[in-house]
């Protein structure tokens, strides 16, 4: 089995970069070990959510994009809490905060659940621990469920201020 490097193009996003594939004398038959940078995953978020909350979110998928899972995590665990405090939730810790949204009904009890295990405490343990590497996977899960709650608040808006009107997080 021999290992080459070549300069391809993504086939997701179209971007170059180098790869590095196992053949046995045939790249076009190889097996991809890896491809930097990462392909640029844009996930899809409602219209309507707020510019800052977009930016933030982007900024995270350019850093994954070339490995920075470290900065991205910890900007995803940021657009999570912007998130909330645009939409009223502006008091204690995001954990509280979470758990807020869920007692309000504007996110499941499944979501409050991967919100705190997948994205809260990921972001904090970057932030507040001791240096640790973050891979593609964690990172993977806690872009998912970002994404997944800025959908639960953006996506059927009109249900959803209604939602936070009847909690006192929204006034007219």
């Amino acid at each position: 089995m021999r290992e080459v490097y070549a300069l391809l193009a993504c086939a997701g996003c179209g971007r170059g970069g180098l790869a590095k594939i196992f053949d046995n004398g045939r790249t076009s038959e190889g097996r991809l070990e890896w491809f930097f940078p990462r392909g640029a995953y844009r996930a899809s978020l409602p219209q309507g959510t707020p510019n800052g909350i977009v930016a933030e979110f982007r900024e995270a998928e350019t850093c994954a994009s070339v490995g920075a899972f470290r900065a991205a995590s910890a900007l995803l665990r940021s657009a999570l809490e912007k998130t909330f405090r645009t939409n009223g939730y502006l008091t204690g810790s995001l954990a509280t905060r979470i758990d807020e949204a869920a007692s309000d009904g504007v996110i499941t009890q499944a979501r409050k659940q991967k919100a705190h295990e997948e994205v809260r405490v990921l972001g904090n343990e970057v932030v507040h621990d001791e240096w640790r590497r973050v891979d593609a996977d964690e990172y993977d899960l806690s872009h998912h469920y970002v994404q997944r709650v800025i959908e639960d608040f953006y996506d059927d808006r009109q249900t959803t201020e209604k939602l936070l009107r009847a909690a006192n997080r929204l006034r007219d």
